[in-house]
This record gives C-alpha cells, structure tokens and sequence, in this order.
C-alpha cells in the first residue's frame, strides 16, 4: 500500500530538511540549541542516512560527522537483519527474529564478524586515519533516512550512550511505530515526520530513493567537512 501523497517526500534532503526543522524545535524546547550551549553533532548512519544527515545539520546549526552501523543478517539470507553492531558497541540483536527461525544468538558470530571487518572497511574508506567524534557531555543528533527494524540504529544508540552524551536524539524522516516504540529506551527522544502502524517499506515514502555508494558517501562527507575545515581523510 503507498502511502499518501503528501507524506512523500521528494528526495533524503528534502526529507532532511524537513526533519531539521523539527529537530531545532526539539533543541530549542529543552533548551539545548546551539545558541545556548555547545554546537550540537549531527552523526548520520551511512549511507542513505548521510545526505538527511546534511541537510539537518545545516538546519540546527550542528557539526556533521557519521556514525557506522552494521545489519547482521541470518545465515541464508544475509538481507534479512536480525542484529546489528555499531562502532565500538556491543551486538545488538532482535531477540524475538533470532528465535523465529530456530536460531541462538551464538549462530550468528561468524556474521558478527564479517560484520565486523566490513565496519572496519568503511571506517578507513569514510575516515582515513580520522578518530571517530567524541561525544561526551554534547547533544548528538543520530540520523537516518527511515527506521524500520531499527536494529542498526539502536546499536548505534548504544554504542553512543557508552561515550555519556549529554542528550541523545534519533530522527529521521520515517520511522515504524513499532520500532519507534523499540528504540526510546536507547535514547532520550525519537523525532520524526511520520511514524505509520503500517510500515511496508521506506522507499515507499520517497519519490527519489536511489542506492547510495561508497563514493557518494564520501564525496558528501568531503563537501561538509571541507566547509568545517575537519581534515579530509587521506
């Protein structure tokens, strides 16, 4: 079923900069946007969370940096996320999918660990010998371009939260409800345009939804970066 027309949104920026907008109103009514306290981070999940990332960044005034997550997929059908690991976090795991399908979470470590060379891949292909941000004591906004299962993002909240921000934020443009309901204990507040009961799939919600590759990860990186005057990653 596609949604509505008017919850479609033209592109990840456009849909960025309409998050943007209610992210600087959250900020704003806790007293926490940058006019008041330090400059927010925004750390976008790659990759399509990355040119939504941009966008809110501009819009609230914040740092843009990224924060990499990966799915852990069932062994035969690698597509099919049941977990998740983030940077420098722990595995995160979808207890009820796991058990679905007959599995113990003990099945999944050689995924884990592929998982786990891929992170470190991308780590070096977006960062180069960069050290990821520090995030203790700031207002960290993590953005994606949609939640559905959530798991890569709540991996990604966990991980954060062990650097003790001082206010921890998921948006993104789209986000199942139920999974809505998952991530809140991860974070401290979900924004969000719409969060439908009936989620069927996020590219429903965009009018141009096309795959993002490596390339277009770093060259947005670069752009943003480059203004910020952080080093480029070599």
């Amino acid at each position: 079923m596609w949604p509505p027309e008017h919850e479609r949104f033209a592109d990840r920026t456009a849909a960025g900069h309409r998050l943007g907008t209610a992210v600087a109103e959250h900020l704003r009514q806790i007293g926490m946007d940058a006019t008041r306290t330090h400059t927010p981070l925004v750390l976008a999940l790659p990759k399509g969370g990355v040119p939504v990332g941009v966008a809110v960044a501009e819009a609230i005034g914040a740092e843009f940096d990224l924060v990499i997550s990966r799915k852990i997929g069932l062994p035969w059908q690698s597509d099919h996320g049941v977990g998740a690991i983030a940077e420098n976090g722990p595995a995160v795991f979808d207890l009820c999918a796991v058990a679905a399908v007959g599995l113990r979470v003990g099945d999944l470590s050689p995924a884990v660990q592929r998982e786990r060379v891929e992170l470190r891949r991308r780590q070096e292909r977006y960062r180069g010998s960069r050290p990821a941000p520090d995030v203790t004591g700031r207002v960290v906004v993590i953005v994606d371009d949609g939640l559905a299962t959530g798991v890569t993002a709540r991996a990604a909240a966990r991980a954060l939260r062990a650097g003790k921000p001082a206010h921890l934020v998921f948006a993104a443009p789209v986000c199942a409800a139920e999974s809505v309901d998952l991530i809140a204990a991860d974070v401290d507040a979900v924004l969000d345009i719409y969060s439908p009961r009936e989620f069927h799939a996020l590219g429903l919600y965009y009018h141009e939804f096309a795959p993002l590759t490596d390339a277009h990860v770093q060259q947005m990186c670069s752009a943003v970066w480059d203004v910020q005057k952080v080093p480029t990653p070599v």
